[in-house]
């Protein structure tokens, strides 16, 4: 077994209402900030044993199918690499 950091980035996904994202873009745009669109993202660093890198992919993916993103309104990005 090895030790890999599966890191899952869970967004909303396009045209589904991010009410936080909205709320700091309006915030930064009051600081003098120009910008076109603000997108909020929630992070996840798993560190797990696996036989190889595809099977840390294969075990995040499934911990994001199954309780970190809702795939009626989320998109979610898996990222491997080892310890």
């Amino acid at each position: 077994m090895t030790a890999y950091t599966a890191t899952v980035t869970v967004r909303l996904k396009q045209g589904v209402l991010d009410p936080e994202a909205e709320t700091t873009k309006q915030a930064l745009e009051r600081l003098g900030f120009e910008l076109s669109e603000l997108r909020s993202a929630d992070r996840f660093e798993i560190d797990l044993d696996a036989d190889s890198a595809e099977d840390a992919q294969a075990q995040a993916d499934e911990m994001a199918e199954r309780l970190l993103a809702n795939p009626t309104i989320h998109d979610y990005e898996v990222d491997v690499d080892e310890r």
